[in-house]
């Protein structure tokens, strides 16, 4: 008898970022120039001040376990951060996790049952693998072009049955950028509050909302009691590899997610939470000059794929991606991303990747320089021609 791994993977989708990346490493190896657009990691590096309080905690001897909810100073500072943001909570509502992935990861298994549903807006970033790992299954939902990319309150409604348990809100969202206000948010939360779900609100991109300001699930009223609140320091401080982000949840849900976390990752290396406190409390000016170098990149990817033949691009208004329509052009989304790959040297991903919903679309991160984005659009021009 030979030994298989569980039958749940094979319901499990490798990530296309990272299938694309290896892609691209491989003809890179072979000589190829490749302008990188397709991972969602910043190209600034992590502030002064932020390195300089790892090294000095490392110095310090700070090298030991730490809580597993994470060291109080950090969660103090989390809770001080979200309060400017006109969200009130208390450390004990706070769990500090190796990446906000981590902390999307342990909530799910903490809140969910085998067999319960989960309402997913599409196009997504990948909840996927994570809702099936823990034996729910994921129920999408489309959030449309013609609508912003925003999901409709009445479609969320549609989807919802006796075992549905939890919806997933990503805003500002990846792969599309689009940023729901409180009008649109908040019938969607009447929802939830309707018919007894979590609301799993991931807000990575928070920092980067580029007309108008973010409003949080967690500032509205009357949710915080069901709502599993999601951040991190990879977008707003540039520390995607340092793996630090949290959740806040309530507080027994709390402390299932640190059950999950003292049977994986046990807590956050100490020195790293030593800089995810001096981002939070230093100074902010550099996230301000991140945000507006990035709106310039967007205006500028924007018009550049809009005249390319076949393309059509709605402005994101958060994060750094651009999702242009290609259903124009009569090809996969995954077809057309190999062939710039390979006949332009440009790295994006298929839109199939993320969700039912994404398909006929194509995603471009543009956390990389003005240069290599208008280098991008001149090869993906040229390219186009050839199809």
């Amino acid at each position: 008898m030979k030994l298989k791994p569980a039958k749940r993977m094979n319901e499990i989708p490798p990530s296309s970022t990272f299938k694309v990346l290896g892609l691209a490493k491989e003809l890179e190896r072979q000589g190829k120039d490749i302008i990188h657009m397709a991972v969602g990691e910043p190209d600034f590096d992590t502030p002064v001040h932020i390195k300089r309080a790892a090294e000095e905690a490392l110095a310090r001897g700070m090298t030991k376990y730490t809580p597993s909810a994470g060291l109080p100073e950090l969660r103090e500072a989390i809770t001080e951060h979200l309060a400017t943001k006109g969200i009130t909570t208390t450390t004990k509502n706070v769990i500090v996790t190796p990446g906000a992935k981590h902390a999307i990861f342990c909530a799910m298994a903490a809140a969910l049952d085998p067999g319960d549903e989960v309402i997913i807006p599409s196009p997504c970033w990948t909840y996927e693998p994570m809702v099936r790992v823990v034996g729910a299954k994921p129920v999408f939902v489309e959030a449309s072009q013609a609508d912003e990319f925003k999901v409709k309150a009445e479609k969320v409604q549609n989807a919802i049955t006796k075992k549905t348990k939890m919806m997933v809100i990503n805003y500002p969202n990846n792969p599309t950028g689009a940023v729901m206000q409180q009008g649109d948010l908040q019938p969607i939360v009447d929802i939830a509050i309707d018919h007894d779900l979590w609301v799993l609100s991931d807000e990575i991109y928070d920092c980067l909302v580029y007309e108008g300001k973010h409003v949080s699930v967690l500032s509205l009223p009357n949710i915080a009691e069901r709502t599993i609140y999601i951040n991190g320091f990879s977008k707003a401080y540039a520390m995607t590899g340092w793996r630090l982000g949290y959740g806040v949840a309530p507080v027994e849900l709390i402390a299932g997610i640190n059950k999950v976390q003292q049977a994986s990752t046990s807590c956050v290396a100490g020195f790293v939470q030593a800089a995810g406190v001096a981002a939070l409390r230093g100074p902010q000016d550099s996230v301000g000059k991140m945000r507006d170098e990035y709106r310039k990149r967007r205006d500028t990817i924007v018009k550049g794929l809009n005249s390319i033949g076949g393309f059509e691009c709605t402005k994101p208004a958060g994060a750094f991606y651009a999702f242009p329509s290609i259903k124009e052009l009569g090809v996969s989304s995954l077809n057309l991303c190999e062939f710039l790959l390979r006949e332009a040297g440009v790295a994006a991903v298929q839109g199939s990747g993320f969700g039912p919903y994404g398909e006929g679309h194509v995603r471009f991160s543009y956390a990389t320089s003005l240069e290599n984005i208008k280098k991008a659009i001149d090869r993906t021009k040229e390219a186009v021609k050839k199809l």
